[in-house]
């Protein structure tokens, strides 16, 4: 076999071992070492190249955003437990009930601040499950609508910042986390109004799907009712606010006065200020969440090192420029680019998850995205669209399971009437799943969406600089000089603007 060809076998290989169902991080190592030291039989690459690796796994364990991590899911952890998400429903429920829709609608609003705060897909959903499925039930809203708007609100976490899975996603095409953030605002406020608009037609097509409350059942009203809303949005809001606007990921702004290590230390305490004010703050949740952030945080270092073995392997055997001159010359561009790496991550994400493929596949496109003329933010937010499908992919989604099994233990301890199918909850995903498949579309049609929160880059001619101020060569050394200076005022101006 020659190298030309040894590149696109490892990468079979890669996708045999995802398949196989192994702990994905394991395999990697193994692939990436058995392929390394056939390579150096073959003569491809000298054993020294190999001795690269302890350096390579330090600089980027040493990489300091990854501290972000563990950071971002302690806070979300800690804020999923202490009861924040039953305090909103409970309270968004009783606002919105008395209309058709308004429990669906209340789901929606609140899976989005808790996605602004808590960050992991399966808290929102069990939590959104065990208070709004048994109410939705009582109410006779149509199954599928409610298991279809519960695991769809609770994957919004993926892409509402402070998303963890866009500052993994910042880490790997090298670009600052808070413009990811800012990049995401505009499509996952689109997902919002999206699935508001949907919950608005059923409401009109079929108005007994998604039947009204009594405003008989209210237990609260009038400003006792608001005063509870506001009382779990108003600190949400201003711990969102402070951990974004530190990072400089707010829509329009301009500079940042934290690393997100830092803002995620900032949001940890600010987190438990509000386990505090909600007196749930115990030795147990403590324990709890830092048992959770600890394994989360070693699957995602497991992970790194895996991965790492393995592309620096594929690296030696000229896999990068396979993947280039393989995906360089698709018809159509940018967007036959774009096109092609969203359906190949959209099926590959029914087999792994989000770190995976952040880790194993994205450093294999950025290169080629980058070489293509497509702007990386706009790239990484249209990557964290496409991987919110991975959790409501049926039969293999993540939330569609977290629910099934949510539905189970309300169903034995008889909170609701009759078991939840599971043909329910898989047709029910199918909408959801169609609206976030457009969203994608959305954003690689109208890159706008992502861009109009970002800073304009200015655009300096050069050339034209470089004509303007022209040194002559009859002028003396002094004058020269002048004209250096000029220039570089110039060029100062322009940043500045």
């Amino acid at each position: 076999m020659e190298m030309v060809n040894f590149a696109p076998v490892m990468f079979a290989g890669l996708i045999v071992i995802m398949l196989i169902g192994f702990p994905v991080a394991f395999s990697l190592a193994a692939l990436g070492l058995g392929s390394a030291f056939y390579a150096i039989q073959m003569g491809w690459f000298p054993a020294a190249f190999m001795g690269n690796l302890p350096i390579s796994l330090f600089s980027i364990l040493n990489n300091e955003l990854l501290l972000a991590i563990p950071f971002f899911t302690f806070m979300g952890t800690i804020l999923e437990k202490c009861g924040l998400a039953e305090d909103m429903l409970d309270s968004m429920g009783q606002l919105f009930g008395p209309k058709r829709g308004g429990i669906g609608y209340s789901v929606i609003i609140v899976g989005f601040i808790l996605g602004a705060i808590t960050g992991t897909v399966a808290g929102q959903v069990i939590a959104m499950a065990l208070i709004s499925l048994p109410v939705m039930m009582k109410y006779n809203y149509n199954m599928r609508y409610a298991t279809g708007v519960l695991a769809a609100s609770g994957t919004i976490t993926q892409l509402v910042p402070p998303s963890l899975v866009l500052v993994v996603l910042a880490d790997q095409l090298g670009k600052p986390v808070g413009d990811m953030y800012k990049g995401a605002w505009g499509p996952s406020l689109l997902q919002v109004a999206m699935f508001a608009l949907y919950t608005f037609a059923l409401t009109r097509i079929k108005p007994d799907y998604l039947p009204a409350i009594p405003r008989t059942e209210r237990t609260l009203d009038g400003w006792a009712l608001w005063k509870k809303c506001l009382r779990g949005i108003v600190p949400s809001a201003i711990l969102i606010f402070t951990v974004l606007g530190s990072m400089g990921g707010l829509p329009f702004q301009d500079t940042a006065i934290a690393t997100p290590t830092e803002a995620g230390a900032m949001g940890v305490v600010g987190a438990l200020i509000l386990a505090a004010m909600s007196k749930r703050l115990t030795p147990a949740l403590i324990w709890e969440a830092m048992s959770g952030t600890m394994r989360l945080t070693a699957m995602v270092v497991f992970i790194l090192i895996g991965s790492r073995v393995f592309s620096q392997v594929f690296q030696g055997v000229d896999g990068a420029k396979w993947v280039e001159h393989l995906l360089t010359g698709l018809p159509g561009g940018q967007v036959g680019f774009l096109i092609v790496v969203n359906v190949f991550v959209f099926f590959l994400a029914f087999f792994l998850d989000f770190f995976e493929i952040a880790f194993i596949i994205v450093p294999m496109l950025a290169p080629v995205a980058d070489k293509l003329g497509i702007d990386l933010i706009w790239f990484g937010v249209l990557l964290c669209v496409n991987l919110q499908t991975s959790f409501m992919h049926p039969p293999f989604g993540f939330a569609l399971f977290y629910l099934r099994g949510i539905a189970d233990t309300l169903f034995k301890d008889k909170r609701i009437p009759v078991p939840v199918k599971s043909n329910d909850i898989y047709m029910g995903a199918i909408p959801w799943v169609i609206m976030q498949i457009i969203l994608v579309f959305v954003v690689i049609f109208v890159p706008q969406s992502v861009t109009m929160f970002l800073d304009k880059e200015v655009k300096i001619d050069v050339d034209k600089v470089q004509i303007e101020m022209q040194v002559d060569p009859t002028k003396t050394q002094s004058s020269a000089a002048e004209d250096q200076r000029k220039m570089d005022e110039l060029f100062k101006d322009a940043i500045k603007k």
